[in-house]
């Protein structure tokens, strides 16, 4: 593992591949960390990749230089964080495969940096356009129970007890069971033990449902221009679980209008909410496929 660090933070980043190969920055979700990428890193690796995968921001020995930084979890702040990785690494251009958060951050950056950015996959999050949040239907409601529970004070104060304890519910739920065993979480939830780790998670919930949430004014422009942003112009790849019990296959359907150079959905039998883990080699090979495709320039 290397440490890199920008303006903010002291990033712990994993990589591996050839130093010439073409980039490949793999964002993980919530609640993961980067070890979930090691099948796919090696795949991308063995076909000439270089593979970057960062700790995101209060996850595992990724640290904030200054007390002082608030600590949000907004997909702008990620994206921004993935672009001072890249300047810092000397990386101009690169292709981003993330998943949960950080097939959000994926989105955020086709949207904000398509100057920077090749291609995307984004494993089990559907694209919102604009980066805006929309109070979800009923059932929707009931399988995101999580962000309202830490919305309450004692809720949040709950995850801040036991922030294990609360991403363990996770990965118990949103896919079929059989996936993981306990050594696998506990290896996992070695990064869930920064201690910002429950406060950018409580950041991230709250803030999409609750106006009084700390920001960070660094962010705002971004903030303004996604809001302005409707279409991708970056060859897309949507990755679906058909089993997904918290983003479920109803929550990316009909999104083909807001790509303008390229976009594939492909869902996934038999597979939930972590298709980098649960379905490793078949996941290796659409990304595969979606990296190693020609793209037409525009006319």
């Amino acid at each position: 593992m290397q440490h890199i660090r920008t303006d903010l933070m002291d990033i712990g980043v994993e990589h591996g591949g050839p130093a010439n190969g073409a980039p490949v920055i793999l964002l993980h979700g919530w609640p993961d960390a980067p070890r979930g990428w090691e099948p796919l890193a090696r795949r991308l690796e063995a076909n000439g990749h270089r593979t970057i995968i960062p700790f995101l921001r209060g996850s595992g020995p990724t640290q904030f230089l200054s007390k002082q930084t608030p600590r949000v979890g907004a997909a702008v702040a990620l994206a921004q964080d993935t672009i001072d990785l890249a300047d810092a690494l000397g990386i101009e251009r690169f292709a981003v495969v993330g998943h949960d958060w950080g097939a959000r951050v994926a989105y955020t950056l086709a949207a904000l940096f398509p100057e920077r950015i090749t291609k995307i996959a984004a494993l089990a999050l559907g694209y919102q356009p604009h980066g805006t949040w929309k109070t979800p239907s009923f059932e929707q409601s009931r399988r995101f129970w999580y962000q309202w529970f830490v919305c309450t004070d004692g809720g949040s104060e709950a995850v801040r007890k036991d922030p294990i304890g609360f991403a363990r519910i996770q990965w118990g739920t949103w896919s079929p069971s059989g996936w993981f065993d306990d050594a696998e979480f506990e290896r996992t939830a070695e990064s869930f033990k920064n201690p910002d780790w429950a406060a950018i998670t409580l950041n991230a919930y709250r803030s999409r449902w609750r106006q009084s949430e700390e920001c960070d004014p660094r962010y705002d422009t971004l903030q303004r221009r996604l809001g302005e942003v409707e279409k991708i112009d970056i060859p897309t790849l949507m990755i679906q679980g058909l089993e997904d019990y918290c983003d479920p296959p109803s929550e990316s359907e009909g999104l083909e209008e807001f790509f303008t150079r390229g976009y594939r959905r492909v869902v996934v039998e038999n597979i939930g909410h972590f298709p980098q883990r649960e379905a490793p080699d078949l996941l290796a090979e659409i990304v595969l496929e979606h990296l190693q495709e020609s793209t037409k320039p525009k006319a």
